[in-house]
């Protein structure tokens, strides 16, 4: 033990002078040494993940466990010495919703207890339901005239656009190949560049948005006792999604669940071939509606220089998830990693230039509406590009939001000028997996909300381990499915990056300030 502790301090004896990387960026090497040291032998990671996830739950924005885990995160990042933590109010959001039961099971040819998920936003069954159920096929609304009459009392199953489950042959884990990271860091205009080298979430064929509201609305009207509806999903598991607006004018819908393909596929199968299927269910859920003001965490490490501890380095992932489990790789694991790295910074006693905010989202999950929220409360407005003050004052925005697996890069949002600075950056990561720079855009989460104000906004390249075949917004997302081993290097990637950031004579460069975008340019999922 004494050996191998004096080795890692004679280490940082000799690294204790700042080195240079290819360029003229200078990297404190002595102090990245001391954020590894940290992050991998007194890591907090997990233990704040399991908080985050396992003791608090669920996290739909406006549910109770959301409310708890704001509460959680900011009595936590005061009890590390962060100053200022609070819970501030973005605006508004509409109606919350949680479940408190759900049950769901074939009583007919045979019993047999089924997998499903209530969908957001819809009600519940008011007590137990067992009946008959009823194949119903819609493709447009000529379709609906057949089943007039016939749905009063009745469980509706909705069939999958899809429902060919074969075995799987592919490992639902992997990670970014070298062929992969090396066709990332092209530019997208070489030729030899893959159009999209992205690693997409494939989502089933669905009924075309305005056709599901008119199925949904001819289902309410005709008296159906509730609806089984599935999508992809295999071995147990069951992607979730909203099944209802959570506007305070939304129509009212069909209680519905959501059910993993070997269930609903059953049951297909059964009322094709002309058998009597029956279920039962029981569902109960709350609509909160006391109050639709909604929420981001913040707290600081204050700046220490005279002339530049106004200015800010931010830092965070959203803390909302979807509702099927605990939300671990969506987002939990960005949160606990941001979490981590403030940690590690106070932990080291770090006396920042810049002051360094850490923001802990809600509204994610339903089009980036808490950092949009906090971007147009603070730094300006994306329609009219009428900016405030505290806009000039961000050096950079940092976000982790694609699942658990380790960094490996950097999105730099088409700003070429930074090439030099994050590859001095990465360097003492090399060794870590962490070396790749892409000129690409990259989207669909937080750092969005800084990029379309012309705050320079990142999010880093990660491994996708299970994102999008296993864990992203399914009853899987669980603690179960992360990798302690790539958080604690998650972590001392943020914490390095951030430190640097805080640390440098300049800010960051800025791209050219983004145009007016009339109508907001809103994103969903």
């Amino acid at each position: 033990m004494k050996k191998n502790i004096g080795l890692f301090f004679v280490t940082l004896a000799i690294c204790s002078l700042s080195f240079k990387g290819n360029n003229t960026e200078k990297v404190d090497i002595h102090t990245v040494e001391l954020i590894k040291n940290e992050g991998f032998n007194n890591s907090k990671v997990l233990e704040t993940l399991f908080e985050l996830t396992d003791v608090n739950g669920p996290r739909l924005t406006g549910s109770t466990g959301m409310k708890n885990a704001e509460a959680w995160a900011k009595a936590k990042l005061t009890s590390w010495g962060l100053e200022k933590a609070n819970i501030e109010q973005w605006g508004g959001f509409g109606k919350g919703w949680e479940i408190n039961k759900a049950y769901v099971a074939m009583t007919a040819p045979y019993y047999q207890q089924l997998i499903g998920v209530p969908k957001a936003w819809t009600p519940g069954t008011n007590g137990p339901v067992n009946a008959s159920a009823i194949l119903v096929r819609i493709a447009n609304t000529d379709d609906m005239a057949q089943y007039v009459g016939k749905l009063r009392g009745k469980i509706v199953v909705l069939p999958p656009a899809d429902n060919n489950v074969k075995p799987n042959f592919t490992a639902d884990a992997t990670r970014l190949s070298e062929k992969e990271l090396k066709d990332l860091a092209l530019d997208p205009h070489n030729d030899e560049s893959p159009t999209n080298i992205s690693k997409k979430i494939a989502m089933p064929g669905k009924p075309a948005p305005n056709l599901r509201l008119q199925i949904d609305s001819f289902l309410y009207q005709e008296g159906a006792s509730a609806v089984l509806s599935g999508g992809r999903g295999t071995m147990g598991t069951v992607f979730t999604s909203n099944g209802a607006p959570r506007r305070w004018d939304a129509k009212p819908v069909t209680p519905e669940m959501e059910m993993g393909s070997e269930s609903i596929n059953r049951i297909v199968r059964l009322l094709d071939a002309g058998k009597d299927v029956s279920v039962e269910m029981d569902t109960k859920t709350t609509f909160l509606m006391n109050d639709s003001t909604e929420y981001n965490v913040v707290a600081e490490i204050p700046g220490t220089d005279k002339n530049l501890k106004d200015e800010l380095v931010m830092l965070g992932g959203h803390m909302d998830s979807w509702h099927a489990s605990t939300g671990a790789t969506d987002n939990g694991t960005g949160v606990a990693v941001a979490m981590e790295a403030v940690r590690i910074l106070k932990a080291l006693n770090i006396k920042p230039r810049r002051t360094i905010r850490i923001a802990l989202w809600s509204g994610e999950e339903q089009g980036l509406l808490g950092s949009r929220g906090y971007a147009k409360n603070h730094f300006g407005d994306r329609v009219t590009m009428t900016l405030k003050p505290e806009q000039n004052q961000v050096s950079a925005y940092y976000n982790l939001d694609n699942g658990g697996g380790k960094i490996r890069g950097v999105y730099m949002q088409g700003n070429e000028e930074l090439r030099p600075i994050f590859e001095a950056w990465l360097e003492p990561f090399a060794d870590l997996g962490a070396s790749t720079l892409t000129i690409r855009n990259t989207g669909s989460t937080d750092h969005i909300s800084f990029d379309e104000l012309g705050i320079p906004g990142f999010q880093f390249i990660q491994d996708g381990l299970e994102y999008g075949t296993r864990t992203h917004h399914t009853n899987m997302d669980s603690y179960d499915r992360i990798s302690a081993n790539d958080l604690m290097q998650a972590s001392i990637i943020m914490a390095t990056f951030v430190y640097n950031t805080a640390m440098r004579d300049e800010k960051l460069p800025r791209k050219p300030l983004p145009k007016p975008v009339p109508g907001g340019g809103g994103w969903s999922r």
